[in-house]
C-alpha cells in the first residue's frame, strides 16, 4: 500500500448537516487530515435519531468519519480569531453558512475569504446560491427537491408527487462539492491560487432531473410521473413474479432478444410492434402485458439470475436489510464495522491509495486541544479560550 491520495491535504470542515459533512467525509476517507468545527449545541444530526449512541446518531455517524472533531462559538470574536489562524495553514475551507452570518464577521462577499487568503479552496454550500430571485433562502432536500420538479415525476401517474427515499439531493451536492474540491486543486497546482466554488443545492438538483429535463428542452412537454417505468425505455418497469417482484432494465436491441429468448417467447422480439425501442414506447401497454404473463409462473430470484448470467440486467427487488446481506456487497465491503461502529463501505476503490477508515467520528470537541496546539496555541492560550467559552461552555 502506498498510503491514502489526498495524504497531505488540510481540509476544515465547517458545515453541518447533508452535503458539506459527506463532501469532507469523502476527502478525508482518501486521506485529507479534515477538522471539523461544530457550534456548542454541536452539529444538529447528531440528533437525528434514533438510533442514537454516545458517539451522536446513526445518521451523523454515516457522515463524518476520518475527521478530527473541534468546537468553536463562531459567534464568539476570540473563538473567529482561532478560525482564521486555522485557516492560514488549511487547502480547503468546506462551508454552509448563511450569508447573513458570514455579513456578522465583517464577511460582505463570501470571496473575501479567498483574498484573505490567497491560496484557499473555499467550497460554499447552500441553498439557492448567494445572489438571484431566490438568493440566500433556505434550502433542505426535500424543499429542493419539490422545488426543482424531482417529486413531480416521482410516483404513479394517478398518484401524488412523492419525495425521493433518499437525500439525493444532498448527497448528489456533497459529491459536486467535492469534484470541485478536485478540479480548483487540479488548477491551483498550476496557478498557486485557489478560488471560490460555489455550489448549490438547487443546481445540483436540477441537474440530476435527467432526463425529465433534457427531454422537456427538447420537446417543450412538461414530464408525468411514470412509477417503476421509464420515460425513454421499455422493458424498463418492475414486474411481479410467483415469488419475489423483479425489475427489468433492458436497455438495447440485442438484451430484448435474449430477454424473450431466455423466457420462451423469441418470437416477441420479432414483433414490428417491438423491434426497437421507440416500437416498443409507442406499444409499452401491450408489452408489459406480454411480459406479465411470461413472468408470473417465475421464480424471480430464479429468473433474475438466469438473466443476468445472459448478460440482461434484471434484479429482485430488495428491502435494504437483504440487499446489504447479499455475498456481493460483503464481497466488495460495503459494510464498515468497528467497535460500536457501522457505516456504510467505500464506494471508489483506487488500486494503489485506496480509502481507510482511520478514524471514527468524532466526539464533540474531542481533538480541540490538539487542532489548537498545532495552530500555535500554547496550554495558557488554550485554558483562556476554554474559560471564556469560546471552545464551548466552560467544563
Amino acid at each position: 500500500m502506498n498510503g491514502s491520495s489526498l495524504d497531505g491535504l488540510r481540509v476544515i470542515d465547517a458545515s453541518r448537516v447533508l452535503a458539506g459533512p459527506y463532501c469532507g467525509q469523502m476527502l478525508g476517507d482518501h486521506g485529507a487530515d479534515v477538522v471539523k468545527i461544530e457550534p456548542p449545541s454541536g452539529d444538529e444530526t447528531r440528533t437525528f435519531g434514533p438510533p442514537v449512541n454516545a458517539g451522536g446518531a446513526a445518521y451523523f455517524q454515516a457522515l463524518n468519519r476520518n475527521k478530527r472533531g473541534v468546537v468553536l462559538d463562531l459567534n464568539r470574536e476570540d473563538a473567529r480569531e482561532v478560525f482564521w489562524r486555522m485557516l492560514e495553514t488549511a487547502d480547503v475551507l468546506i462551508e454552509n453558512f448563511k450569508a447573513s452570518t458570514l455579513a456578522s464577521w465583517g464577511i460582505a462577499d463570501p470571496a473575501m475569504l479567498c483574498e484573505r487568503f490567497p491560496r484557499l479552496i473555499h467550497c460554499r454550500i447552500t441553498g439557492f446560491g448567494d445572489d438571484g430571485p431566490l438568493g440566500g433562502q433556505p434550502g433542505y432536500d426535500a424543499a429542493v427537491q419539490a422545488a426543482c420538479g424531482l417529486m413531480s415525476v416521482n410516483g404513479t401517474a394517478d398518484g401524488p408527487p412523492l419525495r425521493l427515499g433518499v437525500p439525493m439531493v444532498d448527497l448528489t451536492t456533497g459529491m459536486q462539492a467535492a469534484i470541485a474540491v478536485l478540479a480548483a486543486l487540479a488548477e491551483r497546482a498550476r496557478s498557486g491560487r485557489g478560488q471560490l466554488c460555489d455550489v448549490a443545492l438547487h443546481d445540483c438538483a436540477l441537474s440530476i432531473a435527467h432526463p425529465h429535463l433534457a427531454n422537456y428542452l427538447w420537446t417543450g412537454k412538461t414530464p408525468g410521473r411514470s412509477g417503476n417505468g421509464h420515460p425513454n425505455i421499455a422493458p424498463y418497469d418492475a414486474f411481479e413474479t410467483a415469488t419475489v417482484p423483479v425489475y427489468v432494465a433492458v436497455g438495447n436491441e440485442r438484451q430484448f432478444a435474449t430477454l424473450c429468448a431466455k423466457l420462451g417467447a423469441p418470437a416477441l422480439a420479432q414483433d414490428p410492434k417491438f423491434l426497437r425501442n421507440v416500437d416498443r414506447i409507442a406499444h409499452r401497454a401491450e408489452l408489459r402485458k406480454a411480459l406479465e404473463q411470461l413472468l408470473a409462473d417465475r421464480d424471480g430470484r430464479e429468473v433474475s439470475e438466469t438473466l443476468m448470467a445472459a448478460g440482461v440486467p434484471v434484479a429482485p427487488i430488495l428491502d435494504v436489510a437483504q440487499a446489504i446481506a447479499t455475498p456481493h456487497a460483503a464481497h466488495r465491503q460495503m459494510a464498515l464495522t468497528r467497535g460500536d461502529y457501522r457505516g456504510p463501505g467505500f464506494p471508489v476503490k483506487l488500486s494503489r491509495t485506496p480509502a481507510a477508515l482511520r478514524t471514527l467520528p468524532p466526539m464533540p470537541g474531542e481533538h480541540s486541544e490538539d487542532v489548537l496546539r498545532e495552530a500555535g496555541y500554547g496550554s495558557a492560550d488554550i485554558e483562556r479560550l476554554r474559560a471564556a467559552g469560546a471552545l464551548g461552555p466552560p467544563t
